[in-house]
C-alpha cells in the first residue's frame, strides 16, 4: 500500500512551514511547545490570541465540507490537513484551545444544523474567536453515554430549553464561550430516546458553574460543570434526535485528529529517546522497550493512514483507541524509568503552595497524566465491547 502523499499536499508543506516561522515570533514565541494534554493551564490567554492569528491566516476549518474561502478559510484535502498538522507539530506551535469547536462542533453543525445555526456559529469559530467545550459525560454516565440524566425543559415564556444537571471531565470549560450539551428533553425517557443536542452559552452567572478537577499531576485540564436552569439557545438536529447527532459527532474524533495526536506522541518519544541516549550508562533493556515503542508508533501511523477517510468502519476507532491508550501509558512509564530514581523526587503536587502543574518535570507530568489514557475517551473495556458486539457479532453482555 502506498502511504506517500500527492504533489498537491507536498506543495503545501513549504508554505505551511514558512507561515508558522513568520508568525511564531514576538509574544507567540513564549507559547512555543506549551499547551496540549497535561499542559492546558499554560499561557491560556496567549494561546487564545494565537487562535485568532490562525483564523486570520485561514488555517481554521480546513476540513469543513464547505467551498474554499467560506468564512475566510482555506479547504484542504485529508492529506493536506495531515501535512499542515505535521508542520504544526514540527514547529512546536502552541497547543490548540479551539479544536473542539473546529473539529467537533463545526462539522456537526454542517451535517445536522440549520442554515441559521451555521451562520451564527461558524464565522466565530473560523476567526478563532468562539471557543467550545463538550457536555457529554456525567458522574453516572461516562462511557455509558445513553445514561445521561441532565434534563432540559422549555420555558413557558420564551420557549427556550432550560438545562439542569451536571457534566464532568469537561476539557477547556473554564476557557470556553459555549458548550454543546446532550440532555434529556423528554420526561420519563430512557437510554437513547428523548435526548437532544443543545447549544448553551457558558457566560450565565448563577446558572452555569465550572469547578476544576485537580488531578494527581497537579494540573486541572478537566472540570465539573453544573447547570441550574441555564438557557440553551439552539437544538441541533431537532428535539429528541440528540443520540443520532451525538453519535455523528463522536465519529468525527477520528481520521486526521488521530494522526495529529500521533505526531505529538512522536515528539514525546523523541525526547525520551534523547534522555536515554544522554544517560551515562544506557540500559539495554530500556533501549529494547524504546525500540518497540518506536515500531508500534509507526504501525499506528500506517493503520491511521490506511483508514483515513473511510466511513462506516465500526471497529476502527475502537481499535485505534485501544492501541494508543496503552502505548501512551507505557511511554509515561518509560519516561520515568529512563530518569531513574531522580524521577521519583519532586514537590507534592497537592500542596496549596504549589500552583497547578508547577514543580514537576516533563517526564513526571507525562507519567502521571498518561495513567488516565486507558479510561478517558471511552475506557478499554467499553472499546472491547464495541469490537465484540458490533464487529465480531458476539452476544451482548447481559445487563
Amino acid at each position: 500500500m502506498d502511504f506517500s502523499f500527492g504533489p498537491e499536499a507536498e506543495e503545501l508543506r513549504p508554505r505551511a512551514r514558512a507561515w508558522l516561522a513568520e508568525h511564531l515570533v514576538g509574544p507567540y514565541a513564549r507559547a512555543v511547545g506549551l499547551g496540549g494534554p497535561g499542559g492546558e493551564h499554560q499561557e491560556v490567554a496567549l494561546r487564545r490570541a494565537w487562535e485568532r492569528e490562525l483564523g486570520r491566516g485561514g488555517w481554521i476549518g480546513q476540513g469543513w465540507d464547505l467551498p474554499d474561502g467560506t468564512y475566510g478559510r482555506q479547504r484542504l484535502s485529508l492529506t493536506g490537513q495531515v501535512v499542515w498538522a505535521e508542520e504544526y507539530a514540527a514547529a512546536r506551535a502552541p497547543g490548540r484551545v479551539g479544536h473542539i469547536g473546529e473539529n467537533l462542533l463545526a462539522p456537526t453543525l454542517i451535517a445536522y444544523g440549520s442554515p441559521e445555526q451555521r451562520a451564527r456559529h461558524l464565522p466565530g469559530i473560523a476567526r478563532g474567536e468562539e471557543l467550545w467545550c463538550q457536555g457529554y459525560s456525567e458522574p453516572d454516565a461516562g462511557s455509558d453515554l445513553a445514561g445521561v440524566r441532565t434534563s432540559a425543559v422549555r420555558d413557558r415564556g420564551d420557549g427556550l430549553p432550560r438545562v439542569t444537571g451536571q457534566k464532568i471531565w469537561t476539557s477547556l470549560a473554564r476557557e470556553a464561550d459555549w458548550c454543546f450539551v446532550l440532555a434529556r428533553t423528554e420526561a420519563g425517557s430512557r437510554r437513547h430516546r428523548g435526548l437532544s443536542f443543545l447549544l448553551v452559552p457558558m457566560d450565565q452567572p448563577g446558572r452555569v458553574e465550572v469547578r476544576p478537577i485537580r488531578q494527581m499531576s497537579g494540573t486541572a485540564e478537566f472540570n465539573e460543570v453544573f447547570f441550574d436552569g441555564a438557557v440553551a439557545t439552539d437544538v441541533v438536529g431537532g428535539e429528541g434526535n440528540g443520540w443520532s447527532v451525538a453519535m455523528g459527532l463522536l465519529a468525527l474524533e477520528r481520521g486526521v485528529s488521530t494522526l495529529v495526536q500521533q505526531i505529538g506522541f512522536a515528539a514525546e518519544l523523541e525526547r525520551v529517546l534523547a534522555a536515554h541516549a544522554a544517560s551515562p550508562a544506557p540500559d539495554p533493556v530500556l533501549r529494547e522497550e524504546l525500540v518497540r515503542q518506536w515500531a508500534e508508533l509507526r504501525a499506528m501511523r500506517w493503520n491511521a493512514l490506511r483508514t483515513l477517510g473511510r466511513a462506516g468502519d465500526a471497529g476502527a476507532p475502537s481499535v485505534a483507541k485501544l492501541l494508543w491508550g496503552r502505548w501512551h501509558r507505557r511511554l509515561g512509564e518509560l519516561a520515568v524509568a529512563v530518569r531513574g530514581a531522580a524521577a521519583t523526587v519532586g514537590p507534592d503536587p497537592w500542596s496549596a503552595e504549589v500552583p497547578y502543574g508547577s514543580g514537576l518535570d516533563e517526564a513526571q507530568r507525562l507519567f502521571l497524566f498518561t495513567r488516565a489514557d486507558t479510561i478517558y475517551g471511552g475506557s478499554d473495556e467499553i472499546q472491547r465491547n464495541i469490537i465484540a458486539e458490533r464487529v465480531l457479532g458476539l452476544p451482548k453482555e447481559s445487563r
